[in-house]
């Protein structure tokens, strides 16, 4: 079965046992055992490298004697063993070369797992120094050592991140704040700048005519009295202006209150009017109001009803004859912003250039470079409407219409 010859023989050298045909070969074999190569020896066992007697196949041959006397010869062919040797060299070569591509996926599967979270955790380190806090260590709950580090990152994330906005939030309100005192700075020197140029005027006017008092340039009493009200007049109109100064520095330094509440625009508008019917009668103008039972709103009163008697003050200083008519008309609509009213006032006149339209929401403006002081204003109207309006975050504005130039401003409807 093994490929084994096996011969057996008496103390007289007679066959007792033999395993194959070739038992002939064997026996000659066997004369010739003291020539072959002896590979091991021990206790009269010997085993001798040795080819055939036709020196065609080397066998291995085992010469030894059994308990009971007889010698016991055994051989098998080298190349059997020659064969399970490449057999098994080969095998061995493909088990090899099996165990190094598993060895190396299991090397790499196993790297990739210590690899990988390193590199996760040096992608957010390298986003923590760009102060990109947005990417977490994912958390296994392991507990190994680069679990424990990921915890840290993330917490260390987390609290830069606290921490530098609350620096990002502090830094915007001290760079709000200093631009509020270089904005209140800028505002005081300018205050002192238009009071300045603006009072000029009217305290040489009450210079003069007070000197004229003094001096008694004109010793009657009906000229007396009227230097007395020119220096009333002229120091009304200064404590007007100083007012009005001091309201547009306010609500441009977003310092006034509003307390903002529902009315009815409509009562506003015909109370404002009404101040004008002597004064339309004379000039014979006529105004038109679109009018409605009610239309509520909701803002200031206080404020609106500042706009609104701009615009309409400032139309009537401003209106012209067209077509042989005089006309103010004030009309309220849903502005194209669905949830606002939009309140318009429109004069006869002449339009204003595309050079004045934008600089008349300045204060101190006018487009009479001559300021004409019989007209009255100063120009700080239209300012107060701006600064207003910019609180209430609403459009307003002016356009050119074929006969006049129409003022609107839009308003919140009524919660």
């Amino acid at each position: 079965m093994n490929n084994f010859s096996i011969v057996i023989t008496d103390k007289n050298n007679m066959n007792v046992y033999y395993s194959g045909k070739d038992y002939i070969e064997n026996m000659l074999d066997r004369n010739r055992i003291d020539k072959g190569k002896i590979l091991y020896s021990k206790d009269k066992i010997y085993i001798v490298e040795l080819k055939d007697y036709k020196n065609e196949i080397t066998f291995l041959t085992l010469l030894g004697k059994m308990d009971n006397g007889n010698n016991i010869y055994i051989r098998m062919p080298i190349s059997a063993i020659t064969e399970n040797v490449d057999i098994s060299n080969h095998f061995l070569y493909i088990i090899g070369v099996i165990t190094l591509i598993v060895g190396g996926i299991i090397v790499t599967y196993i790297s990739k797992r210590f690899t990988k979270p390193i590199s996760e955790l040096s992608t957010i380190a390298n986003k923590m120094s760009n102060l990109d806090f947005s990417q977490k260590y994912r958390i296994k709950d392991n507990g190994d050592e680069i679990d424990n580090l990921g915890k840290s990152i993330n917490t260390m994330s987390d609290k830069l991140e606290d921490t530098i906005t609350e620096l990002r939030k502090n830094n915007s309100e001290l760079e709000k704040d200093i631009e509020k005192k270089s904005k209140i700075d800028e505002m005081r020197k300018q205050f002192i700048s238009d009071v300045s140029h603006e009072l000029k005027t009217p305290i040489s006017l009450i210079q003069g005519y007070a000197e004229g008092l003094i001096e008694n340039v004109n010793s009657d009493e009906e000229s007396k009295n009227f230097y007395a009200e020119v220096i009333v007049d002229e120091s009304n109109k200064m404590d007007a202006l100083v007012k009005r100064l001091l309201e547009l520095m306010k609500l441009e330094n977003e310092d006034s209150k509003f307390n903002d509440g529902e009315f009815n625009i409509i009562e506003l508008i015909d109370s404002t009017t009404k101040k004008y019917n002597k004064q339309l009668k004379e000039e014979n103008i006529k105004l038109t109001i679109d009018k409605k039972k009610e239309v509520n709103v909701y803002a200031d009163e206080f404020y609106i009803d500042e706009v609104f008697s701009n615009y309409f003050t400032n139309a009537m200083k401003n209106i012209k004859e067209v077509d042989g008519k005089k006309e103010i008309k004030v009309t309220i609509k849903d502005s194209p912003n669905t949830d606002k009213y939009r309140i318009s006032v429109f004069n006869t006149g002449d339009n204003i250039s595309n050079e004045n339209i934008d600089k008349i929401w300045n204060r101190f403006y006018k487009v009479d470079k001559s300021r004409n002081r019989e007209k009255g204003g100063h120009g700080i109207g239209l300012s107060l409407v701006k600064a207003i309006m910019t609180r209430y975050k609403s459009e307003y504005g002016v356009n050119n219409l074929e006969n006049g130039v129409e003022f609107y401003f839009d308003i919140d409807k009524s919660k």
